[in-house]
């Protein structure tokens, strides 16, 4: 079977609006990433989940509703984060000012992850970073 034509491994999941769904989206990215065998990028991959899902929180979720994340692993061993929320507005390119006390999460998943975007949604947008892994341990 060609890999191009396999259907990604994927895992998501749903959160409420609470400062707590930051560290269970971790916690949920790192049972996936054991689950599938890659420890390539670990790190990378986590901090870019906790930046993303507290974005979501803090710009993105407005009150009574939540956010998904989606983690696909793709046959070609690339890892895609994805942060789904429900808000209006635009991301904006990273551009922290130095004394400001924001701006530095987009900064990081910027130079973590080997692509990172936003589009749109409805409502809402979905903000996604792209890791290169290797693939799962032992293939599929």
């Amino acid at each position: 079977m060609n890999p191009e034509s396999q259907a990604p491994l994927a895992r998501w999941a749903f959160y409420r609006r609470d400062r707590r769904s930051v560290r269970h989206a971790r916690a949920y990215a790192s049972a996936a990433l054991d689950e599938w065998g890659l420890s390539a990028r670990r790190d990378d991959v986590l901090l870019c989940v906790s930046e993303l899902a507290t974005n979501a929180l803090l710009h993105g979720v407005p009150p009574g509703r939540g956010f998904a994340l989606g983690l696909l692993l793709h046959p070609d061993g690339v890892l895609r984060v994805e942060v789904h929320d429900s808000g209006e507005g635009e991301v904006r390119p990273p551009d922290p000012a130095p004394e400001g006390e924001g701006g530095r999460g987009l900064l990081l998943v910027s130079v973590l992850a080997d692509k990172w975007g936003a589009g749109p949604r409805n409502p809402g947008k979905i903000v996604w970073a792209e890791f290169g892994t290797g693939g799962p341990r032992g293939g599929r």
